[in-house]
């Protein structure tokens, strides 16, 4: 096992890990969960909402690393939940247990939980990881929230519906759960709830209409942005996001945008505009 320290940032503390492969398999269509024996990232995990940095290859080809958020840290493993969408996933899936691969972590803020809250967790697409860490987090107190996760079809889902267990599934098709978008079950449910506060990753055109639902209605909530990213540290500057109160017209870079990888993946929603 190899481990590099390197400086911190945004106050966290960042460890180059070479890292052993314990579980790859197929959870549902398309969708893979995979564990990593990860003790020295595991050592300075702080919650849900953080993720890490995989590097898929050793040589030039597929040289940029993959973020990924961390569906669970537990003891000295790290689990991730991914989706093949292309060739870097598909590589990844094709990995065995045994293997090696190098990862940087953990990287990111956390979501703020306060337990007098009733919380609703959103979901979609492939940003299940963050928000079934969270939810797993809450075993001892779903009577008082809820889980929501949309996808296209039922064969994407890896939960069952089942609504005296607060947990609620959408699908585009109607072959499981709740007919259509994350949007109906959260309109739902939250006017049900005094005071909620809502907690969502997925799509970008999701977190638009949940954003918009929640300016509407002044509910707090806070979302986790996915972002292409080439470093995770802020080198790059490929994860730039709009921050959403730019009142000055002459502005610098960094009061007008915000980098996912050093400032979130979490934000309040109010603090960012998805363009």
């Amino acid at each position: 096992m190899h481990i590099l320290i390197l400086s911190k940032v945004k106050k966290n503390k960042l460890i180059r890990e070479s890292v052993q492969i314990t579980k790859n398999s197929q959870i549902a269509l398309d969708i893979w969960r995979m564990e990593v024996h990860a003790p020295g990232i595991s050592s300075f995990y702080k919650g849900a909402g953080q993720f890490i940095q995989i590097q898929l290859s050793n040589g030039w080809e597929n040289s940029l690393s993959r973020p990924m958020s961390i569906a669970k840290c537990e003891e000295e493993y790290i689990s991730i939940i991914y989706k093949i969408f292309g060739l870097g996933t598909s590589i990844l899936s094709n990995k065995k247990t045994g293997e090696k691969i190098n990862i940087l972590g953990p990287l990111g803020n956390i979501f703020s939980i306060n337990n007098n809250n009733s919380h609703i967790l959103v979901g979609g697409g492939v940003g299940l990881a963050p928000v079934l860490n969270l939810w797993n987090h809450f075993t001892d107190q779903t009577n008082k929230n809820y889980l929501i996760i949309g996808a296209r079809t039922g064969d994407e889902h890896i939960h069952q519906h089942n609504p005296e267990k607060h947990i609620y599934i959408t699908t585009d098709d109607g072959s499981m759960g709740i007919k259509g978008t994350v949007m109906k079950a959260l309109k739902e449910i939250s006017k049900n709830i005094q005071k909620p506060v809502i907690i969502a990753c997925g799509p970008e055109p999701m977190l638009k209409a949940i954003q918009s639902y929640v300016k509407i209605n002044e509910i707090p909530t806070q979302l986790s942005v996915e972002s292409y990213m080439g470093c995770g540290i802020g080198i790059c500057q490929g994860c730039v996001i709009l921050r959403q109160n730019t009142t000055k017209k002459d502005h610098s870079y960094h009061e007008k945008y915000s980098l996912v990888c050093l400032d979130g993946p979490v934000y309040k929603s109010e603090a960012i505009s998805f363009g």
